[in-house]
């Protein structure tokens, strides 16, 4: 099944993300080869593509998982949860309805 990972950014983290984002890619790249991935990426601060000094307010990574439990305990092994980046994580289940 599918599950949406909704992570919620602390403030002050940019710095964190930056350093932590090599790690945290790594991990997104190791679901996309095993064809599990369908869609991850950042919620920037503010309303632009490149958000610079305003960094990010969170990321959503959706991807298939065995169970909701496989999907919690994956979003809370992640880097930028284990560096502080995160303050807040949701783990629900998805169902893609489009495209």
């Amino acid at each position: 099944m599918l599950y949406a990972v909704i992570a919620e950014d602390a403030a002050d983290s940019l710095e964190k993300r930056r350093a932590t984002r090599p790690a945290h890619l790594a991990r997104l790249e190791q679901l996309r080869n095993q064809g599990r991935l369908i869609l991850a990426g950042p919620h920037p601060a503010i309303d632009s593509a490149d958000p610079g000094a305003a960094g990010f307010s969170g990321s959503l990574v959706v991807a298939e998982f065995p169970s909701l439990d496989e999907a919690t305990a994956w979003a809370n092994d992640d880097p930028y949860r284990h560096a502080g980046v995160y303050a807040r994580v949701t783990v629900k289940p998805f169902l893609k309805v489009l495209p």
